[in-house]
This record gives structure tokens, sequence and C-alpha cells, in this order.
């Protein structure tokens, strides 16, 4: 009897030493408190309590959304600015020997890093080069957590908030630059114009003939509107023949 109670616990010390891990996480064993080299997984693999002790990592890519920061840039101006990060976990054993809580030292040392390279750009370098900032966010934020085993791959901010004041001025630039730009264009096409009138001028004036054509195509094309009414007066160069005559 004593041996099958031995029998029954030991088999049911075995199946609790059994454990299971999917394809996409690995296990970090610590035996008598000195960690294996090698992390277990994916599959089925025994861990001995109370020998063996498992911190169970994945290796999947995780999504950081770090909270909007208040800053200010090189030149002044205050904004919150909004990131979103994406790492995995390269190598599980010094993610989990090296930093207390990866995760929580993931999320301040992008906070931080934000918060300083931003602070060096000028606004309007923060609106307009946001893959530069972006890549710069990127290395720096990897070389941080490179030592504890995780890699960053891709940083972007998501949201730049600027105070009321400022998108009023910015408002006012744009309308400004827009009238400017319509102004130039309206003045190059006086400009083009006058010059193609200039052009035509110079040729019927080669030609009178041509003038009381461009005259008589006038008439007609005053003519289309029934409301008008039309004052003809009489070219002095119809009757001039008659004059001759007499």
């Amino acid at each position: 009897m004593p041996l099958v109670i031995l029998g029954v616990i030991f088999g049911l010390y075995i199946l609790s030493s059994i454990k299971i891990i999917n394809e996409y996480e690995r296990a970090i064993i610590f035996r008598l408190g000195r960690v294996l080299k090698n992390p277990k997984g994916p599959g089925i693999f025994l861990v001995l309590w109370p020998i063996d002790t498992m911190v169970k990592m994945s290796l999947r890519t995780v999504t950081l959304d770090v909270p909007p920061q208040d800053i200010i840039t090189r030149d002044n101006v205050s904004v919150k600015v909004s990131a979103v990060i994406y790492y995995r976990v390269m190598d599980p054993v010094r993610a989990v020997i090296e930093v207390e809580d990866y995760e929580f030292a993931t999320s301040q040392i992008a906070q931080t890093t934000l918060r300083s390279v931003v602070g060096q750009m000028e606004m309007d370098d923060l609106l307009s080069n946001r893959e530069k900032i972006n890549l710069t966010l990127q290395g720096i934020i990897d070389k941080h957590t490179d030592p504890w085993g995780i890699k960053v791959s891709v940083v972007e901010m998501k949201h730049v908030d600027l105070p009321e004041e400022m998108r009023r001025a910015m408002a006012r630039q744009a309308e400004a630059e827009r009238e400017k730009r319509a102004k130039i264009i309206s003045a190059d096409g006086e400009f083009q114009a006058a010059d193609k009138l200039k052009s035509a001028a110079d040729i019927i004036s080669q030609n009178p003939t041509a003038l009381q054509m461009r005259y008589l195509q006038t008439l007609l094309e005053i003519a289309s509107e029934k409301s008008s009414i039309i004052v003809f007066p009489l070219p002095i160069d119809i009757i001039k023949a008659f004059m001759d005559k007499k």
C-alpha cells in the first residue's frame, strides 16, 4: 500500500512538472537560482519543482502606446506629442535577467527619448520632417534597449497637438500664402495676355483688312446677345471710294 501511495504521488508530481508552451513563447528556467543558457520550448518539457522555476516570455511583436508628452520645441512652442512603438523580445534570457520589467523600462525610455528629440526640433521641422524624426527615435530607443535583448523595429509619431493660438496663426499664414500664389498666377496671366495682344496688334496693323475683319467678328459676337442694342458705325474706308469718285 505505501508503494502505491508513493507511486501515485510520484505520478502526480511528474504530471504537475509537465509544461506546454506555444510556438511564439519561450520558457526561461532557473535551476537552483541559476539561469539555464538555452530557453525551453516551444512544445512540451519538464519543470522539476522546487529545483526549477519558470518565467514564460512571448516573442511576438508588442505595440507600445506612448502617452502624450508636453514638450517645448527649440523655438519655444508648447506641443503635445504622442507616439507608438513596435518592438519584440529577441533574447528572452537577457530580457529577464538584465532588466526588472522590460515593458515598463521600454516605455520610460521611449517617453524620455521622445521629449529629448522633439525638444531639439523647431515646430516647422516637427511638422514637415516626421519620417526623419521617427528614424532618429527608433535608432536611439533601439540602442538603449539592445542590452536587454529588445529590438525596436518601428517608431511612429501619432499626433502633434498644437495650441489654439498657433493653429490660428498657421491658418492665417497658409491663407496669406495662397493669396500670394493666386496674385502671382493672376499677374503672370495678365502678362501673357498682354504679350499675346501685342503680337496680335502687330500682325493686324500690317493689314487694314484684318482690322475690319476683326471688327466685324466682334459685332457678330455682340449680336449673339438678343437683348443687346448695337450701334453700327460706318467705317470711313467703305465710303472713301465713293468720295474719291466725286
